[in-house]
């Protein structure tokens, strides 16, 4: 089957691989629907923090945000699954230690990631094999596109609970990338009162279409009370930002990674009795993700730009863009297409 394989820094291609056998447990998957994310990108130029660690490798194959139909399944695996519209989880833990016993299996120190961390394949391929244990079944209404968007939706989702929102509150979101956007989404939900900070007049501008318009730029940030931040941003600086700008017992909740270390002067948090949250994983909000696509909480869909085919994806790591992309963030890549 053809995969998309990566090879070095700045080197992938699509490749002809084994087709994949579903082990005991497993469920192998035509993949669908696959989206392009920031932590792919990390790992197209080198700068993952996992390729240091050891936690990752070359070659690999990438893609962690999928949607897709259940293929065959091994030995163990309950036969009506065949068929069946699904999504995974990204964390895999080893289903033996404390953290996976406590049902913490996203932060399992043993962990793989599918196309992220150890060796297991992502989905930019035809087909993938993963637990089924990790499988989410998506309803009709959760279309191939929603079902890609659900692993980053899980995220947001997570980091819009743990701000803990209510209608009085006023939330800033800090980078409106996909993740800020669906935390934004999520946070319209609840009845706060949102607002975002970019960097960039086009995503800004994008963000005001989809009926943002608290959108502001770091110099133009109005002198407001924030109840909670959001930090979905990849700044070093903001995360010491969002403590500053949230009112003293708000909370603050840091989604976004920088490619360094960012410094907090806990001495902020302490004094201000600020509440700071770390969100990794979307995995404990995928089941609550797909329900509120499912029932029309949330429309991400505009923040898909365009699907592309597999051969185009080495292009698109590198920062292209269609011709004829809209203006959202978002680049689904569809193994199907040729």
């Amino acid at each position: 089957m053809r995969a998309f394989v990566l090879t070095g820094p700045f080197e992938g291609s699509v490749q002809e691989v084994p087709v994949p056998v579903a082990a005991a447990g497993e469920a192998v998957i035509d993949v669908e629907r696959v989206g392009v994310c920031g932590t792919d990108v990390e790992f197209y130029t080198g700068e993952m923090a996992y390729l240091t660690e050891g936690h990752s490798w070359y070659p690999m194959r990438l893609g962690h945000e999928w949607s897709g139909r259940v293929a065959a399944v091994g030995e163990g695996v309950d036969p009506s699954w065949i068929g069946c519209r699904v999504m995974g989880d990204t964390m895999l833990g080893d289903g033996t230690c404390r953290r996976c016993l406590r049902g913490h299996q996203h932060v399992c120190e043993k962990r793989q990631e599918v196309g992220v961390r150890g060796d297991r394949p992502g989905a930019l391929a035809e087909q993938l094999a993963v637990p089924v244990s990790s499988l989410h079944r998506l309803p009709d209404s959760v279309d191939a596109a929603l079902g890609a968007l659900v692993e980053p939706g899980g995220n947001s989702l997570r980091a819009v609970q743990a701000a803990e929102l209510t209608p009085e509150d006023r939330v800033l979101i800090l980078g409106p990338g996909t993740i800020g956007l669906l935390a934004a989404m999520f946070a319209r939900a609840t009845g706060a009162e949102v607002h975002l900070m970019g960097r960039s007049e086009r995503s800004r501008s994008f963000a005001r279409s989809l009926g943002f318009e608290n959108t502001w730029s770091e110099d133009s940030l109005p002198d407001l009370p924030f109840d909670a931040v959001i930090d979905a941003s990849n700044s070093v600086h903001l995360p010491a930002r969002a403590v500053e700008l949230v009112e003293p017992a708000g909370r603050v909740v840091y989604v976004g990674l920088a490619g360094e270390p960012s410094l907090i002067d806990t001495r902020n948090l302490a004094l201000k009795d600020v509440a700071a949250v770390g969100v990794l994983s979307a995995s404990p909000g995928l089941e609550d993700t797909i329900r509120a696509y499912a029932e029309g909480v949330v429309d991400p869909r505009p923040l898909v730009a365009a699907t592309v085919a597999l051969d185009q994806t080495a292009g698109t790591l590198a920062g292209e863009r269609p011709d004829d992309a809209g203006p959202g963030p978002k680049i689904h890549v569809d193994p199907r297409l040729v």
